[in-house]
C-alpha cells in the first residue's frame, strides 16, 4: 500500500510539471506537452489503495474523471496510461482518449468523464459476475457529488435488488468541483444511503488508510460470498484543485496547508516506522523504486510517436 500511494503522489507531482509545459505565462488549456483539462487526485490516495490492495485482475474498477490513483491502484499498465495522455500512439488509446478516458481490459479498469456513469458500468459487471457464476467483484469509484446523481440511486437499487458483488467508494474531497458538499448533500455521509437499499455501509474518517484497508476489506468479502452491496465513504482531501488552473476562489487559503499537515501518506509512513518495525533504509528503497517506475513511464511517454493525421479515422464505428 506504501509503494502504492507513493507511486501515485509521485506520479501527480511530475504530470503537475509535465500540464505546466507549454502554458504559461497566460494559461491556455489547448495547449502544451499535455493539452485539455487535467484532474489530480493528490491527497486521495488512500481511496484507491485502500480498496485495489484486496482486488485480482478479474475485479472490475470504474472511475471518474480523476482517475489516476484508481488506475495505478488497479495495476494498469503505467507506461500506455502515461503515452495515453500525452496523446501518443503507443497509448491505451492510441491517445484519442485522453487522461479521462483510459481504458486498460488487463486488468479491467475503465474511467470517464461523464459524473456517475461508471457506476451503471459495474453493476453490469457485478451482474455479469453473478450469471457467470464467478466470485468477481465490481467497483466504482465516484465523487461525493456523484451520490447526488440519478445514476447512483438506480444502480444501487438494482444491484441491491439483485443481491449483487458490487462496491460503490465515495470519495468524499468535500467539493463537487466549487460546491461545498455542505451546500449540496442533505445527509452527513452517502454511507447512510445504504439503508434505504437494504445494504451494508461503511464511513471512514480521517483519510485513514489503514481504516480503508478494513473497510473495503469486510465489503469485499461480502461481495465475494454472495453478501450483496456495499457503500463505502471516506472522508478524503484534495490539495490540489479541482483541476489544474482552477483559481480555487472556492477555498480559504488556510485550508490546503492545514490539509497538508494530514498527509496521509506521511502517517502510514510513521505508523510503518514505529508499529511495524520498517526502518528508514527499507521505506527508501520502496520510494526509489516506485519512483523509477514513474520516470520510466513519462520518458515512454515523451519519447513515443503522435498518431499520424490519417489514424483519426480509424477506430471508428460507422453505420
Amino acid at each position: 500500500m506504501y509503494e502504492h500511494m507513493v507511486k501515485i503522489r509521485y506520479y501527480e507531482d511530475q504530470m503537475v510539471d509535465a500540464y505546466s509545459e507549454g502554458k504559461t505565462p497566460v494559461f491556455n488549456i489547448g495547449a502544451g506537452t499535455v493539452p485539455g483539462e487535467m484532474h489530480l487526485a493528490t491527497g486521495q490516495e488512500p481511496a484507491a489503495v485502500g480498496v485495489c490492495v484486496h482486488l485480482t485482475k478479474d475485479d472490475t474498477v470504474t472511475a471518474p474523471h480523476r482517475p489516476h490513483h484508481h488506475a495505478i491502484a488497479k495495476g494498469v499498465d503505467l507506461k500506455k496510461m502515461t503515452a495515453e495522455i500525452f496523446g501518443k500512439e503507443t497509448g491505451l488509446g492510441k491517445g484519442k482518449g485522453g487522461h479521462m478516458h483510459l481504458f486498460d481490459p488487463n486488468v479491467k479498469f475503465s474511467c470517464g468523464g461523464i459524473v456517475a456513469a461508471g457506476i451503471p458500468h459495474a453493476v453490469g459487471a457485478a451482474m455479469a459476475s453473478k450469471m457467470k457464476g464467478h466470485d468477481w467483484v465490481a467497483v466504482a469509484f465516484i465523487g461525493e457529488g456523484a451520490a447526488n446523481a440519478g445514476a447512483f440511486h438506480e444502480s444501487l437499487n438494482l444491484a441491491a435488488l439483485w443481491n449483487l458483488p458490487l462496491i460503490v467508494v465515495v470519495e468524499d474531497n468535500s467539493y463537487g468541483i466549487s460546491v461545498a458538499k455542505t451546500d449540496s448533500t442533505a445527509i452527513a455521509s452517502n454511507d447512510l444511503r445504504a439503508a434505504a437499499y437494504g445494504i451494508a455501509g461503511a464511513y471512514v474518517k480521517d483519510n485513514d488508510p489503514i481504516a480503508m484497508y478494513k473497510a473495503a476489506e469486510e465489503a469485499v468479502a461480502r461481495a465475494r460470498t454472495g453478501q450483496g452491496p456495499t457503500i463505502i465513504e471516506i472522508q478524503t482531501y484534495r490539495f490540489l484543485g479541482h483541476f489544474q488552473g482552477d483559481p480555487e476562489l472556492y477555498r480559504d487559503k488556510a485550508e490546503v496547508p492545514g490539509l497538508r499537515q494530514l498527509d496521509p501518506i506521511l502517517k502510514l509512513r510513521k505508523q510503518l516506522m514505529e508499529a511495524e518495525g520498517i526502518n528508514e533504509a527499507e521505506l527508501e528503497e520502496i520510494e526509489t523504486r516506485a519512483k523509477k517506475e514513474v520516470d520510466e513511464a513519462y520518458q515512454f511517454a515523451r519519447d513515443s510517436q503522435f498518431p499520424k493525421p490519417e489514424d483519426a479515422l480509424r477506430d471508428v464505428f460507422t453505420s
